[in-house]
């Protein structure tokens, strides 16, 4: 099996995204992260991690999910790697 890129693009409650992108950081060791301005001061905070072909994105996704500030959470980008 190889390795696999994901990229998650996680929706936090207004003004949490600093508690949100932290938690992150601290539970879930991601590869990258990175907040952006999309529009009218709604932010999203970019995800990336990779990990290997076999456990799949879902679990990821499920543990974004369960941040207790975090709106919604939507795979953004997913390729393979090597």
């Amino acid at each position: 099996m190889g390795k696999v890129a994901t990229l998650f693009n996680v929706y936090a409650n207004p003004g949490n995204e600093q508690l949100v992108s932290s938690e992150i950081k601290a539970k879930l060791k991601p590869n990258s992260i990175q907040t952006e301005d999309i529009a009218f001061g709604i932010k999203v905070i970019k995800v990336m991690f990779i990990h290997e072909d076999s456990e799949g994105s879902e679990k990821l996704e499920e543990k974004l999910r369960a941040i207790p500030e975090a709106n919604n959470v939507e795979v953004s980008e997913e390729s393979l790697i090597s």
